[in-house]
């Protein structure tokens, strides 16, 4: 269903959003560029500003800077979150500077370990951002390559430290696999911590065709997980598929000898999300009706919820009638957005 929006509504949006910054209250993740541009690309260019009227009271101002990131200084950097101002300028350098797919290759290897910073929003804003280069190149798309980036090396959060379990050849399998933390940990951050152990999947990869055929595969059986495990947390299992969906998206514009690496960094970002929040049975879920795919995104739409809307543009990739029941069970079981 993805279409190429020539309407200049997402250039109008993106730059009515760079304004803000990329959270809010502190931690929580701004989700408007990538939600304007996730309903760009699927037809809905007309409704950008009607939605970010509705999440505005979400935003808030961009931070401050405190001294310039460099070529030298970068590494001392990364992972402040105070610097994502500082990041944001020196990526826009960049991008100034060189072509963006240059500058993307030179930082993903860089960023790859990290991108469990921000629950995997760093690395979903990005794939949101390079989509939307792919179909049209303009300064503001490009201005939110820097915001994606930027944020991305302020919140980069390496995962470390978990025991490798055996690993199962499918990947619906190996989510199954994925055992859960114990209970009791809020928040992210402190989830994050408690994932002990994950299974390996696909870590005798090592062809780049192979890779993406293997990444395709992961965020089908993520999506598909969702109908009958997003009850668990209906918002943060959204990430399990959006996430390494977004490593999915920036494939092409990479180098092939980063598409293996990609793909172990998508499984474990994925495998992380779902011992995080899996619940401890499954329900038995079918769609109330079949709708095509411009139904669903129209309902998610109308809903308005950020996650509701990310997960629907994922399900319109993965595109059977299992991953657009998914999106149909997200609507059912997540808070709208309202004024």
């Amino acid at each position: 269903m993805n279409s190429t929006d020539t309407s200049g509504s997402l250039e109008e949006a993106l730059e009515r959003l760079h304004a803000a910054g990329p959270e809010r209250e502190g931690w929580l993740t701004n989700h408007a560029p990538m939600v304007v541009e996730a309903l760009a690309a699927n037809g809905q260019a007309g409704a950008l500003h009607r939605w970010v009227d509705l999440y505005r009271d979400r935003l808030e101002d961009f931070p401050d800077r405190l001294a310039p990131v460099t070529d030298d200084n970068w590494p001392s950097a990364l992972g402040d979150p105070r610097r994502i101002a500082d990041w944001t300028d020196h990526f826009a350098r960049a991008l100034a500077d060189r072509p963006w797919r240059d500058v993307l290759t030179e930082w993903w290897p860089r960023l790859l370990p990290g991108m469990y910073g921000g629950a995997t929003h760093v690395i979903i804003r990005v794939g949101h951002a390079v989509r939307a280069l792919e179909t049209g190149e303009s300064a503001p798309r490009s201005a939110e390559l820097a915001h994606a980036l930027g944020y991305w090396a302020a919140r980069h959060q390496p995962l470390t430290g978990f025991d490798v379990l055996p690993g199962t050849p499918a990947a619906s399998e190996a989510l199954a696999a994925v055992p859960p933390i114990p209970p009791g940990h809020m928040g992210f951050r402190n989830r994050l911590a408690a994932v002990q152990q994950l299974p390996t999947w696909a870590e005798d990869v090592t062809d780049p065709d192979t890779a993406r055929d293997r990444l395709t595969e992961l965020v089908r059986a993520a999506t598909h997980r969702y109908a009958t495990h997003g009850h668990g947390e209906p918002t943060m299992l959204v990430h399990a598929a959006t996430a390494p969906n977004a490593v999915l998206r920036a494939l092409d514009s990479l180098p092939r000898e980063l598409w293996v690496p990609s793909l172990h960094a998508a499984w474990t970002a994925s495998a992380a999300v779902t011992a995080m929040y899996t619940p401890a049975e499954p329900v038995a879920y079918r769609a109330s009706a079949r709708l095509t795919a411009e139904e669903v995104m129209e309902r998610a739409l109308a809903h308005g919820d950020e996650h509701v809307i990310k997960l629907t543009d994922t399900a319109l990739d993965v595109g059977d009638d299992l991953a657009l029941a998914a999106a149909q069970r997200a609507i059912e079981i997540s808070e709208p957005l309202v004024a």
